[in-house]
């Protein structure tokens, strides 16, 4: 029962402190640039509102369109409640597994992707078709990046590599550990949609990518479509600080532990999206056709992190 209660309290916990995050990135944004900025709540405020209408859906749009925000915000939850967050174990242990956390990220792109196909726009079949060319590189450097620790441990259970990492360090971290760390770093930026891979804040529609997709989206689906695509930059920055800074990540089910756990993951995201949000003031957006050169220099990365992790071992 009390797994049962960890798993739902880290589902409630990345939900909750997501649109915070985004708020507190772009405070960090608009304190460096001089700006003002919007209060750290803002990104609550703008989903309260969204929630409370009605959304409109396109005349030529079919169920894809209609299911993709429910399936995208399912699959966030569902990871969101399974990874190790604040605790090394849970009911959800097979769920956890690597490859089941990567597909599950990946079937939440896919169905946004055929969502922007399904309206017969053409900013939604482009935005589509650059979702997917990014997806077909981020998604193998993903796996190989956390396969460069699981060689070391022996499984790729996420649970069973944060604690290993916490338990013995100089068994599961090597060198090679940092080029996993750069190549899951690169991949969660191009997956969560962040400079340089593709701007958040754009309105040119001719270098959107992920807005692209969601244009038509209006009402409770663009609130449910934006609240995931926090979920998951929370989710892919908790994964990236927990495996490789797994300190502080509870190894029992008692209360306090969770609590001090819940505490030190708030943390691990506040200053990794700090850090993000002050590298984008100094980043422009890269050409379209150079981001498949990144991504594949971040598979190159992740790749050779795995190699020299089995030599090593």
């Amino acid at each position: 029962m009390i797994a049962w209660i960890t798993a739902v309290a880290q589902a409630v916990l990345v939900a909750a402190v997501a649109p915070l995050l985004i708020g507190f990135m772009r405070a960090v944004r608009a304190r460096l640039e001089g700006r003002a900025g919007g209060r750290l709540v803002q990104p609550w405020r703008d989903l309260r509102k969204l929630l409370r209408k009605e959304p409109i859906i396109p005349a030529d749009a079919g169920m894809i369109f209609t299911a993709a925000p429910l399936v995208l915000m399912a699959t966030s939850v569902l990871v969101a409640a399974a990874a190790p967050y604040l605790s090394t174990g849970g009911p959800l242990s097979g769920v956890a597994d690597l490859i089941v956390v990567v597909g599950l990220l990946l079937l939440g792109t896919v169905a946004l992707a055929l969502a922007g196909l399904d309206t017969g726009t053409a900013f939604g079949g482009m935005g589509a078709s650059r979702e997917m060319t990014i997806a077909a590189l981020v998604e193998p450097t993903l796996l190989l990046a956390v396969f460069a620790l699981s060689t070391r441990v022996g499984s790729t259970d996420l649970g069973a590599i944060v604690a290993a990492g916490a338990a013995d360090p100089a068994a599961v971290f090597t060198p090679a550990s940092a080029l996993a760390a750069a190549a899951l770093a690169i991949a969660t930026l191009a997956e969560a949609g962040r400079l340089p891979v593709d701007n958040p804040a754009t309105h040119l529609e001719l270098t959107m990518v992920h807005e692209a997709m969601v244009l038509e989206y209006a009402g409770r689906d663009l609130a449910l479509v934006e609240w995931a695509s926090a979920m998951r930059l929370t989710i892919l920055l908790g994964l990236l600080a927990n495996l490789f800074i797994p300190w502080g990540v509870a190894s029992s089910p008692h209360p306090a532990a969770l609590a001090v756990g819940a505490a030190v993951f708030v943390v691990k995201l506040a200053v990794l999206g700090g850090l993000l949000a002050a590298g984008e003031v100094f980043v422009a957006k890269l050409r379209l056709f150079r981001v498949p050169e990144l991504l594949a220099g971040s598979f190159v990365l992740g790749l050779l992190a795995v190699v020299a992790s089995a030599v090593l071992a």
